[in-house]
C-alpha cells in the first residue's frame, strides 16, 4: 500500500503546508510523518485517528482524514472511505477533493434496489457539482508550480467531477448522459484513464450506440503498457458492443 500512495501523499502534504494559514508545529509535522510512514490500512487509519485526537483544532485535520479515506479506498472498503471523506468535509467545508470523492464513492456504492437510491444519488450529484464549482477559483497551493501545471491539475480535478457525474447517471440508467460525462472527462483530463474509456464504452453500448462504444474501447486496447486487468475488461466490453451491433443489423 505504501508504494501506491505515499509519494502522492508527500507531494500533497507539501502543497497543503504551503497553502495553510500557518505552518504545522513540529509536533504536527512529526505526527504527519508517522501517518506517511505507515504501510497498512489499519496502521494508517490508527495514525490518522491519533493525529485528530492529539490536534483537534489543527488546520490539517481535513487532510489527515482524507489520508485515512484514501487508505480505506485503496483497501477496498468504500463504506469506511465515505465516512472519513465526510469527516474531512466537515473539517473543511471547501475541501472540493472530498466532495468529488464522496460523489464518486456514493455513486459506486448505491445499488439499484436501495430504498433511498435517489436520495443518495441526488446527494452525490450535489457533491460533484459543488466541488466542481470551487475548482476554477481555487488558489495555487504551491508557488513553485507553474501556472500551466496548476491549470492542468485543475482540469484533471474537473475531469474527476465529470466522471463522478457519469457514474451517477449510469446508476440512474441514463446511459446517454453517462457516456457524455465520461467523454467530457477524457477530453478534459491531461492524462485520461483507461477505466474512464471503458466506462464510456459500456455506457455507449447500453445507450444503443455500439459503434461509439467500439471506438472508445479500441482507444483503451491501443494504449501502451496497458495492464492485463484493464485489457481483459476492455476486450470483454468490446465483445459485448460488437454483439449489440450485430443484433441491430
Amino acid at each position: 500500500m505504501k508504494s501506491v500512495f505515499t509519494a502522492v501523499t508527500l507531494l500533497a502534504l507539501g502543497a497543503l503546508m504551503l497553502s495553510a494559514q500557518k505552518p504545522p508545529t513540529p509536533e504536527e509535522a512529526k505526527a504527519f510523518q508517522e501517518i506517511v510512514n505507515t504501510t497498512t490500512v489499519e496502521a494508517r487509519v490508527a495514525a490518522v485517528d491519533n493525529f485528530v485526537k492529539a490536534f483537534p483544532k489543527s488546520e490539517y485535520r481535513s487532510f489527515a482524514m482524507t489520508m485515512a479515506a484514501e487508505a480505506y479506498e485503496a483497501g477496498g472498503n468504500p463504506t469506511k472511505a465515505i465516512v472519513y471523506y465526510q469527516q474531512a468535509l466537515e473539517a473543511n467545508p471547501k475541501d472540493y477533493n472530498a466532495m468529488l470523492m464522496l460523489a464518486a464513492e456514493t455513486a459506486r456504492t448505491t445499488r439499484e434496489f436501495d430504498l433511498d437510491k435517489e436520495e443518495k444519488l441526488a446527494k452525490a450529484e450535489k457533491y460533484a457539482k459543488d466541488g466542481m464549482a470551487l475548482i476554477p477559483g481555487a488558489i495555487k497551493p504551491n508557488p513553485q508550480a507553474t501556472d500551466a501545471q496548476w491549470e492542468a491539475l485543475k482540469k484533471d480535478d474537473l475531469a474527476r467531477g465529470h466522471e463522478a457525474l457519469g457514474l451517477i447517471a449510469a446508476a440512474r440508467k441514463k446511459y446517454d448522459v453517462a457516456a457524455s460525462e465520461y467523454k467530457t472527462a477524457t477530453e478534459t483530463s491531461s492524462q485520461p484513464q483507461p477505466a474512464t474509456f471503458i466506462r464510456m464504452g459500456a455506457a455507449y453500448t447500453d445507450s444503443g450506440k455500439p459503434d461509439q462504444a467500439i471506438a472508445a474501447l479500441d482507444k483503451v486496447l491501443a494504449m501502451p503498457n496497458l495492464p492485463d486487468a484493464y485489457k481483459k475488461v476492455a476486450q470483454s466490453e468490446k465483445d459485448r458492443a460488437e454483439k449489440a451491433k450485430t443484433a441491430k443489423q
